[in-house]
């Protein structure tokens, strides 16, 4: 099975937990079918990416990393790659480069929520999922990162922008 139809199918059997995440899910599928290229940073028109909040839920707090181009903090995440079997490859491999942490696990049950912004390169139609750290991890910042830094839920407001708040309210409501 192909990158794009892994997505296509987690996409299609992912149960959306608001109209406005099933807005995102069918726009999504959507996407992928008039493109195949739909997962490749090639696609100009915009194109899937992965990635996922990484969680240390004994201590109540998340990482985050502040991104090298945007500026902002945001949760580990990307482009995917060639040798990503799966979208969910794609998020776990994302957010293990990018924390220095080995050992993450995903939560189960599929994706988190979706999230649509514009970037410098194209539209990202991001598949959010939640990485749990094992205990007692410790981060690493990549060459990506600006700053790597833990925060506690209620910290994040203070920092980081409307998806990265809604991701993390969603991540602890699953928890």
């Amino acid at each position: 099975m192909s990158l794009h139809d892994d997505a296509a199918r987690v996409l299609d059997q992912w149960p959306a937990p608001t109209p406005e995440q099933e807005e995102l899910r069918t726009a999504y599928l959507r996407h992928l079918a008039a493109y195949p290229d739909g997962m490749w940073r090639s696609s100009r028109d915009g194109h899937l990416t992965a990635s996922a909040l990484v969680v240390d839920p004994t201590h109540g707090r998340v990482l985050l990393t502040l991104h090298g181009k945007l500026r902002m903090w945001l949760q580990m995440g990307g482009h995917c790659e060639p040798g990503d079997a799966r979208i969910a490859d794609a998020a776990l491999r994302e957010a293990t480069e990018e924390s220095g942490i080995a050992g993450l696990t995903l939560l189960p049950g599929g994706p988190v929520r979706l999230d649509r912004h514009h970037t410098p390169c194209a539209w990202h139609l991001d598949v959010q999922y939640a990485a749990v750290a094992p205990e007692d991890a410790v981060a690493a910042i990549s060459d990506e990162s600006l700053d790597l830094r833990w925060f506690g839920y209620d910290e994040v407001a203070e920092v980081a922008d409307e998806s990265v708040r809604r991701l993390v309210d969603r991540t602890r409501a699953l928890l």
